[in-house]
């Protein structure tokens, strides 16, 4: 394990500039969901989320931070069903689709439905397909917990990552 050099770190206090605090927690390496629902009027709506977490076994929780900046995260309060979709390594243009606002985020998304009619993204390393379990206040995300209902994950296959503001896979230095 290698040992950090006390003069290459950098302090945050409460109140300092929020980049600081941002890129102090890039180090920590998160895995890259796509966080699908639908809307009111049927069209299916999606976000990228790497604040994502398993929370409960009994009963089956998770949970996914979604910015109250994002337009699709309020259709994802109000849905009585959700999926999370874990990307793999190959899936990083869907992580950039899924964070670019203004565009058709599923006109060439390859998904399907399961019992809830909820988008599920084909291929992806794990999917939850999720009922409402609660909603709560993150600052400037809100706290949306997910029972699962529904899982299907792949036996092989790496995660995308990201670390420090850049994608990555288990491969990268």
């Amino acid at each position: 394990m290698g040992r950090m050099d006390a003069k290459a770190t950098t302090t945050y206090r409460a109140g300092s500039d929020s980049v600081m605090l941002r890129r102090a927690m890039g180090c920590y390496a998160t895995g890259i969901t796509v966080v699908t629902a639908r809307a009111p009027d049927g069209e299916p709506v999606g976000l990228t989320a790497n604040s994502f977490t398993s929370v409960s076994l009994e009963p089956p929780l998770l949970l996914v931070c979604p910015a109250l900046s994002a337009a699709t995260t309020q259709v994802l309060l109000e849905a009585d069903h959700f999926a999370v979709n874990v990307l793999s390594d190959e899936q990083a243009n869907l992580s950039r689709l899924f964070a670019t606002k203004g565009t058709d985020r599923f006109a060439e998304t390859q998904f399907e439905t399961w019992h809830h009619d909820v988008p599920i993204i084909r291929d992806a390393l794990a999917n939850f397909e999720c009922q409402r379990y609660s909603v709560a206040d993150g600052g400037d995300h809100a706290i949306l917990v997910g029972q699962v209902e529904h899982v299907r994950f792949a036996e092989k296959g790496d995660p995308l990552l990201y670390f420090r503001g850049e994608y990555r896979n288990l491969q990268s230095d």
